[in-house]
């Protein structure tokens, strides 16, 4: 057994018996420190524990007696300090040529050189510090280090036990250090409000045990939890339908590395042998990992490490017998939702009418559960650092993704004016529900056509519930992204049907799968096996589909048979070229005849393209011929003919919808479709002031999300589109720099409701 495990479960015996006594906190920790002492023949052991935001001297063999209580030190203060703020074991052989050091005369430590100390952790972070000096200069040995790492966990619980644990003042946790309101910031992912309870996704896994009463059944019950990890872990990859590659295949090869590492386990193991339970052990472990982080400069050895974590957290949920998410255990009131990262699948599993906002430590724009979140209406905000340690379970947030913030423990008069604000929105919303029956007619008569976006079976719903004149494009690879296999034809067969069902004599325009790329899917295999440098330009929606014949063929016959009786209107994404699209419209037609014979037939079926790529723009009076709509997808396009990633907040303000060059592009295209009904069914549709700009371009059919119809239909119902478009092609024409300016100053003069 190695010298460090020896030395450890020495103390963890003798603790052990220390812990089961009927004797108070105080008296347990002095007896704590005199047993580490004698044990690493240390002439001082002390304690200091979190009180009000300072380290107190709880006890202590070695320095003065009168010091306990009385000796404070601030976070980041001494050496105590230091350890505690960054959560980091320090090891010196002379303490005052640390340039952190700091000399508390009533302690009697200046007879004192050598200096060892843990943080004392519980939930990830610094509740004390457990320190040793010697009056010779020396290095502790790595043993004792571990040891003390060990004897420090075992003081979490104690300490936790005794009520001596100050949770709302954690060291290295900021954001708790007080009950004092606290904002962060992180990047707007769907926009929106929330009021509500945090609750994590994955809820903390609390050590309540940590000295073992069986090491060999601590050690079977590690190595199950190991063999059931490394099944999962197999599973994933041999499951998948269709393989995996790319950074899929990435990802769990690394799980498969840290899994069956036999250095992860065996320190484990060593762990268990020092006394430690199963948790406790690979907690230890998740430590000292924890640490090792804070020091790695390197971005991809750190997303490594993350993934240990990661492996770790799975480890501990095993052994533990806590597998569930928050989702599991349902949710008691209105939550904001906070995790790491959530996938579409994991969020579609809460209860919608208790899930008020998501609060994500990474996150994207273009990330799979950002787009359900936002069909969902429920705002996201991505890219907020550490939010899993500055929040407490249970604790009040008011989200406002709008101006990318959270509140964390907010005053009485912060909540009154985030109520206020939301008070106004709910007024807003009900002016704009007033509107649902009132068709969208600007002054002048102009009938503009409002449609939904959507892509779950509960969006068709937003038909009635705003009025829209029908579904403009149903994002059929939603059902695709939430499901762990391929979907099969019988599953959307029913998803189709009862979008179509439901939506009644309203027309629904279903956009066939739009995957790969940035929407990769785990069961699709990529045939040459790289990531892409360029995933937005890639092997995505059209080209997938026409590189995986099976893929499109499935989802025509289900298209089609789910139409039967209806007229179904058919749209392809990301057509670059006319042959692309005469492609894929005779696979639809070989499978509209097969089922024509027998008997199973749509009233009609009308074909779109989606404009999304810039190229098919210079072939317009090819393709238009065989179109019977078309549909412009500005998201992509708009990116494209930039050259910016809309994902990167870097270029955002390169991104904007209302420069010259975007509207000119547009007012080109609507003019070449002449009498082709052409659609907007991106996200500068659902903006007022950019909606405004597209019927003064003569684009009067739109596709925006469903919250989005009130404002745009007040918009259009105050507009005069003659006066809008003289304007506007003036400011086209002259190559006006600021137009969103020249809009707005339109909008208010002319009484335009654009809020």
């Amino acid at each position: 057994m190695p010298a460090a495990a020896t030395s450890a479960r020495e103390i963890l015996t003798r603790l052990h018996d220390v812990m089961a006594a009927r004797t108070g906190a105080q008296a347990k920790l002095n007896q704590v420190v005199g047993i580490i002492g004698e044990a690493l023949v240390s002439e001082v052991c002390s304690i200091y524990l979190l009180r009000e935001g300072a380290l107190e001297l709880f006890a202590t063999r070695g320095l003065n007696q009168e010091a306990v209580h009385v000796t404070k030190l601030a976070l980041g203060e001494g050496l105590i300090g230091t350890i505690a703020e960054n959560v980091e074991t320090l090891n010196l052989d002379e303490a005052t040529s640390h340039p952190d050091f700091a000399y508390r005369p009533e302690t009697g430590e200046e007879l004192f050189h050598s200096f060892a100390g843990v943080p004392i952790v519980r939930r990830e972070a610094a509740v004390g510090v457990l320190a040793v000096q010697h009056a010779d200069p020396r290095r502790y040995a790595d043993e004792e280090i571990e040891a003390l790492q060990t004897v420090a966990m075992v003081l979490s619980e104690l300490i936790a036990n005794a009520g001596l644990v100050d949770e709302t003042r954690r060291a290295g946790d900021k954001g708790a250090q007080s009950n004092q309101p606290v904002r962060m910031t992180g990047l707007k992912l769907v926009d929106g409000m929330a009021r509500g309870h945090a609750v994590f996704h994955q809820p903390r896994i609390v050590i309540e045990h940590t000295v073992a009463e069986d090491t060999e059944a601590e050690r079977r019950r590690v190595y199950s939890a190991f063999a059931k990890m490394r099944e999962g872990i197999d599973r994933m990859g041999r499951d998948a339908e269709f393989g995996v590659d790319g950074e899929t295949r990435e990802v769990i090869e690394t799980y498969k590395m840290f899994a069956y590492d036999e250095g992860w386990s065996r320190r484990i193991n060593e762990a268990i042998d020092s006394g430690l339970t199963a948790e406790a052990a690979i907690e230890r472990v998740q430590q000292r990992t924890r640490m090792r982080m804070r020091q790695i400069d390197d971005p991809l050895l750190a997303d490594r490490m993350h993934d240990l974590e990661d492996l770790a957290n799975r480890l501990l949920r095993i052994v533990s017998g806590q597998l569930g998410t928050a989702a599991s255990q349902g949710l008691k009131q209105d939550t904001i939702l906070i995790a790491r990262n959530l996938g579409p699948a994991e969020l579609l599993e809460y209860d919608r009418r208790r899930l008020k906002g998501v609060i994500l430590e990474e996150g994207s724009l273009t990330a799979h559960v950002t787009i359900v979140a936002r069909a969902m209406g429920v705002p996201v905000l991505g890219r907020t650092r550490d939010v899993r340690r500055h929040v407490s379970e249970g604790e009040l947030l008011l989200l406002d993704a709008s101006e990318s913030s959270v509140t964390v423990r907010p005053t009485a008069a912060l909540e009154d004016a985030f109520k206020a604000k939301l008070t106004i929105g709910a007024k807003r919303r009900a002016q704009f529900a007033a509107l649902r029956d009132k068709p969208p007619v600007t002054k002048d008569g102009t009938r503009i056509t409002l449609m939904v976006n959507a892509g779950l079976r509960d969006d068709a719903a937003a038909l009635d519930l705003t009025g829209a004149d029908g579904i403009g494009l149903f994002r059929t690879e939603f059902q695709f992204l939430v499901s762990a296999t391929m979907p099969l034809r019988q599953q959307q067969q029913r998803l189709y049907r009862d979008v179509l069902e439901t939506a009644g004599d309203r027309p629904v325009v279903f956009r066939t799968i739009d995957i790969g790329g940035d929407k990769a899917l785990p069961y699709l295999r990529q045939d040459d096996g790289d990531g892409e440098e360029n995933p937005a330009m890639g092997w995505r929606a059209i080209r997938v589909a026409l590189d995986r014949g099976g893929l499109m063929k499935a989802q025509a016959r289900a298209l089609i048979e789910a139409a039967h009786g209806r007229t179904l209107n058919v749209m392809f994404p990301m057509v670059s070229e006319p042959w692309e699209y005469d492609e894929a419209k005779a696979m639809f037609e070989a499978q509209r005849t097969w089922l024509h014979e027998r008997g199973k037939r749509p009233l009609s079926i009308r074909y779109g393209a989606m404009l999304e790529v810039p190229a098919l723009a210079e072939m317009l009076d090819i393709l238009l011929p065989k179109l019977d709509f078309i549909s412009i997808g500005t998201n992509d396009l708009t990116q494209f003919l930039f050259a910016a990633d809309r994902a990167n907040p870097k270029l955002a303000e390169r991104y904007d919808w209302l420069s010259p060059a975007i509207l000119r592009f547009l007012r080109r295209v609507r003019r070449e479709c002449d009498t082709t009904p052409v659609t907007v069914c991106g996200e500068m549709g659902g903006r007022p002031l950019e909606a405004m700009a597209l019927i003064g371009l003569g684009i009067e059919r739109l596709s925006i999300t469903p919250a989005a119809i009130g404002p745009v239909k007040a918009m259009v119902r105050s507009l005069d589109v003659p006066a809008l478009r003289a304007q506007l092609a003036g400011w086209i024409d002259a190559g006006e720099p600021d137009i969103r300016a020249r809009l707005t100053e339109f909008a208010e003069s002319s009484g335009v409701e654009i809020a």
